[in-house]
């Protein structure tokens, strides 16, 4: 298979001939390349991209009592044809040991290049690039010019196993030095030069393995049976700058399997060992690594299907690892498979050519049915990490959970996937964003997985060869910068954000706030967010949120804002200052439309109306349900830090009125489960008769405000237990700076409506002090409480106290 998905395929015809066919993916149409008019067995074959030229390497027929069609001590024939037209045929090996060839693919292919490039890959363990110049002759005719002496570079030597990757043109070998397995890798480029750039030491021993090449077509000609014994090893990269090596020693017996995990842009390595059952003795299916994006999948048919995290191998329960019959293992061939460039497969015994990918339903059901934690955890991650059509995920997801909301015991499932799906909203927006956000809200797994053991060792790191990298390499060399020098990680949390925060809410409290223009600052990032989620969502949302103010919710999420674009600042070199505030919104906005999401499915469950919203109803079943989930998701949050959709806690306090006993209502209240904001006190004062039940709750939830809440919400409940509380605050308030001070013992006592000395006396300098301040502050705003609103205040307490 070609660079650009054309599949080259041979077959005999009716006489014997050998013919070569292409297949073209484009126009899904084939056509004939070549006939070769002797019988002999393709071995190897590759076109150049204009399809002009047509490298093949042939051996002699395995059929008995064929004569030999190959020159006299030749094994191999390597043959370089013109086939636009048919036309010269040049011999470019005649050796005693098998020829692998391929041609590279140019970036470029709007024009046709004047040389092409030509691997041969030798048995002999060594590589050669012949560069082969062609020229148009006689209108359309393209032949080779100087076929006498083709132009060759020496590649590679003293190699013991190689793997092409077509898509990327990119070869990689291992040669042996000091009995050290040293990975190497060249790229090829557009203009046809090309660079060993990196080679790094591995701890495999491969000195009695044989000579190995992957992706340089099929090779029908090894044993199957052998096959299984056979040790594999491939290198897997994907865009993030990701670059694994994979790694199966020879096995002598399949009771006991054991493979191995080279995370080279970690810095660590993974060995993995795993026990089979029912093995039969005649085992002909060997392990098959798989590259699946973000993740590599070691599947050994009929027996397990490990599903490893390429981009957070760190904690094995962001791994998958099933065994037995599994709907997910058994979509996969059972024969033996070869995996080729990207993700497609080859099944060896059908031919057949597959492109794997992760089955999102195949996840969702998985989620909803295993019982390990571990599993939810890794299906999770996995089923996020997909993409296609997220919004169908996350809603399935979300209507599971909200179902299931205490079905994990080890991690907090909510917690976990919020932030798995706010990480993975904005993880494409530009790169190393997976150093700077939370993937996962767990940092240590100390559970072992089932079936499966586990060590862990650090590796060197690769030596790279060049100094200046692009794409996918400027990336690999970002990884390995950030594992040299990020001591401690990047990751960010809200620890700044929960220390301001504290400080802010504490300044409120003593009425000494700092400047103005900072808190305004801060509301104006939080007013930014809301408009963003607003933006998101053009449907009308179910729940009443997102309605009201809630300074408390706002100065949280505006201090987000700014801490975690400072962070971005930091460490994203070279990003735009506009589209860092822009990831920023989107982070913080997806962080709260999620919360939203899940209490609106919730609420849709269970068929809650507006009705809920007042205090004057009893709570049902179905509040209760939507009560506990919101205490679930306040949980989750708290935690981490992370900020409420504003008018949560209204809703919240609301169902709690309805849904629990007074004295645990009281509890929640005072341990931070519950938190009274102002909206809601307020409804309840208005929506509540003052029964004895009522006085008794609106009494203990005003004894609970803040002072400057509750002297807001004294003034509108008509009671003397709120007067007599008005009155303790103004008077608290006036004499908090008195100054005793030498007076007239005589009292004017018609000025008193009861002649009752303490209290008149009290009333007088209560009077005074209300004087002096109105003579010296006259533009400060008086409120309606008077010295004359105390002395009515203490009489009616007294009345009651006295029983009158």
């Amino acid at each position: 298979m070609e660079r650009n998905g054309n599949i080259i395929y041979t077959y005999k015809d009716d006489k014997g001939n050998v013919v070569f066919g292409l297949y073209d993916c484009q126009t899904r149409q084939n056509e004939l390349l070549y006939v070769f008019e002797k019988d002999l067995e393709v071995f190897s074959c590759s076109v150049n991209s204009e399809r002009t030229l047509l490298a093949a390497s042939l051996i002699q027929s395995t059929k008995e009592g064929k004569r030999n069609e190959l020159q006299p001590g030749s094994k191999c024939l390597t043959l370089l044809v013109e086939i636009h037209p048919v036309n010269n045929v040049k011999v470019l090996k005649a050796v005693d040991s098998y020829i692998w060839v391929q041609f590279l693919y140019p970036h470029v292919e709007s024009h046709p290049l004047p040389e092409n490039h030509l691997l041969l890959i030798s048995e002999e363990k060594y590589i050669e690039k012949f560069r082969v110049r062609v020229a148009q002759e006689d209108g359309n005719r393209v032949v080779i010019k100087n076929s006498g002496h083709l132009p060759r570079d020496r590649i590679a030597e003293d190699f013991i196993w190689a793997q092409w990757d077509m898509s990327e043109q990119r070869l990689y070998f291992i040669d042996l030095k000091k009995s050290k397995s040293i990975l190497k890798c060249i790229q090829f480029y557009a203009d046809e030069s090309y660079n060993l750039m990196f080679e790094v030491p591995l701890d495999i021993s491969l000195s009695n393995s044989g000579f190995k090449l992957v992706n340089f077509g099929c090779d029908y000609h090894q044993d199957r049976e052998k096959l299984s014994k056979h040790l594999s090893l491939c290198v897997f990269t994907n865009h993030t700058g990701s670059l694994c090596v994979c790694y199966s020693p020879k096995c002598a017996a399949w009771e006991q399997i054991t493979y191995s995990v080279f995370y080279i842009h970690k810095g660590h390595s993974k060995t993995f060992t795993t026990s089979l059952k029912n093995v039969g003795s005649h085992m002909t299916k060997g392990i098959t690594f798989l590259n699946l994006d973000y993740y590599v999948a070691v599947y050994l048919p009929g027996h397990f299907f490990h599903l490893l995290n390429v981009q957070h191998p760190d904690l094995i329960c962001h791994n998958l690892f099933l065994t037995g019959n599994n709907e997910m293992i058994d979509m996969l061939p059972h024969s033996p498979l070869q995996s080729l460039s990207g993700s497609l497969v080859l099944d060896c015994c059908s031919g057949k050519l597959y492109r794997v990918m992760l089955s999102q339903s195949s996840l969702l059901q998985l989620l909803q049915n295993t019982r390990l934690d571990c599993e939810k955890m890794a299906t999770l991650h996995c089923a996020l990490s997909c993409g296609q059509g997220a919004q169908f995920l996350e809603g399935q997801i979300i209507q599971w959970i909200s179902e299931n909301v205490s079905a994990c015991h080890s991690f907090d499932l909510i917690q976990e996937f919020i932030i798995a799906s706010s990480y993975w909203s904005v993880y494409s927006e530009t790169s190393n964003v997976d150093k700077l956000l939370p993937h996962s809200s767990v940092l240590t797994w100390n559970t072992e997985i089932p079936g499966i053991t586990l060590i862990t060792e650090d590796t060197p790191l690769p030596l790279m060869k060049v100094h200046s990298f692009k794409g996918y390499w400027e990336k690999l060399n970002s990884n390995l910068e950030y594992v040299k020098y990020a001591k401690p990680h990047f990751h960010y949390n809200n620890s700044v954000v929960r220390r301001e925060w504290h400080n802010l809410i504490s300044e409120e409290k003593t009425g000494k706030r700092r400047s103005t223009a900072y808190v305004r600052n801060i509301l104006d990032n939080a007013i930014k967010v809301i408009s963003n989620l607003e933006a998101r969502n053009l449907e009308p949302r179910l729940t009443p949120l997102l309605q009201e103010e809630d300074s408390h919710q706002r100065l949280l999420m505006g201090l987000m804002v700014s801490e975690l674009k400072d962070h971005f600042l930091r460490h994203l070199q070279g990003v735009e200052k506009k589209k860092i505030e822009q990831m920023v919104l989107d982070y913080i906005s997806k962080l709260l439309d999620l919360i939203c999401h899940i209490l609106e499915a919730s609420w849709r469950k269970h068929n809650l109306h507006s009705s809920v919203l007042h205090f004057n109803s009893r709570g049902s079943a179905a509040e209760f349900a939507v009560f506990h989930i919101m205490t679930r998701i306040l949980e989750a949050t708290n935690s981490l830090f992370l900020p409420l959709p504003p008018g949560f806690h209204t809703l919240h306090t609301i169902l709690g009125v309805h849904c629990l006993p007074l004295h645990n209502l009281l509890h929640c209240i005072d341990s931070g489960v519950l938190l009274l904001t102002e909206t809601a006190v307020t409804r309840l004062m208005k929506d509540l008769d003052n029964t004895e039940k009522n006085e008794k709750l609106k009494f203990s939830i005003i004894m609970r405000l803040p002072p400057l809440i509750g002297q807001k919400i004294c003034r509108l409940w008509d009671h003397p237990m709120s007067s007599n509380i008005i009155s303790r605050n103004h008077v608290m308030r006036l004499l908090q700076n008195y100054k005793k001070q030498p007076r007239n013992s005589m009292i004017d006592k018609s000025s008193f409506s009861i002649e009752f000395l303490p209290l008149n006396y009290f009333i007088e300098i209560l009077t005074d002090i209300e004087s002096t301040n109105q003579a010296l502050y006259p533009f400060e705003q008086q409120d309606n409480v008077d010295a004359k609103f105390v002395e009515e205040a203490a009489l009616k307490h007294t009345t009651m106290l006295l029983g009158l």
